[in-house]
């Protein structure tokens, strides 16, 4: 661990911090420390008493929870400049997730205490995270929905379209999903199977709406991925 941690994620652009100054955003930074993670680290396990909160500056976590079959889910993929574990911190509760390092990751670390004091100095972090908060409530929301009401194909396609939106980059082939994403990653995301993920992107690569490698997503044709989640 190491203090006043350089940010190769600019903080400002960060949701959370929206309406601070530059100068106010790295006062800030400088009260927490930062944690770096290797691939497969884990930050914190589900059940855990919550004691920090940590916004990620480079790399990605994996958030991840045991039903009571003991099966993992992946919920939330955490990208550079999103806080995390913020509401059970601030509420005294335990970690309701495990939140793994996909890849090399930086995170900055505040406690309670200095989280609570940056709310009160400034007021908008707490009105952000409120907006982040209502944001994830109605993504949960959807994703439930989707699992009642849409045929697994469309879940695929939408949970394709939502890391797209979120961790997606541009490349001459189409757009990469910057996430390690193995078939079984996409079927826990998505709450269906192994062999249902691996027919469905076998179809869709042969009608040359995706790419896919080791790990590796990349949507050509997100037009036509995008009318399939709608119409089935």
């Amino acid at each position: 661990m190491a203090t006043n941690p350089q940010i190769s994620y600019s903080p400002h652009r960060s949701e959370v911090f929206k309406g601070l100054t530059g100068e106010q955003v790295a006062n800030l930074v400088k009260e927490g420390r930062r944690i770096k993670l290797e691939p497969k680290n884990i930050l914190f396990h589900q059940g855990d008493p919550a004691k920090n909160c940590f916004l990620v500056n480079r790399g990605r976590l994996k958030l991840t929870k045991l039903n009571e079959q003991g099966k993992e889910v992946i919920l939330r993929y955490i990208v550079p400049g999103e806080l995390t574990a913020a509401t059970a911190v601030l509420k005294n509760w335990a970690y309701p997730v495990t939140a793994e390092a996909i890849e090399e990751t930086d995170v900055i670390v505040w406690d309670k205490p200095a989280m609570m004091q940056l709310m009160r100095r400034y007021p908008d972090i707490a009105i952000n995270l409120l907006g982040i908060i209502l944001e994830r409530i109605d993504d949960v929301q959807n994703r439930y929905l989707e699992v009642c009401t849409e045929h697994v194909d469309q879940r695929i396609a939408r949970s394709l379209l939502r890391l797209m939106r979120r961790a997606g980059s541009k490349t001459p082939e189409g757009i990469h999903i910057d996430i390690p994403l193995s078939r079984q990653n996409i079927a826990d995301y998505s709450g269906t199977t192994l062999y249902t993920v691996s027919r469905t992107l076998s179809a869709w690569e042969k009608k040359g709406w995706i790419q896919s490698g080791r790990e590796q997503i990349i949507v050509t044709d997100p037009h036509a991925l995008v009318q399939f989640s709608e119409t089935g």
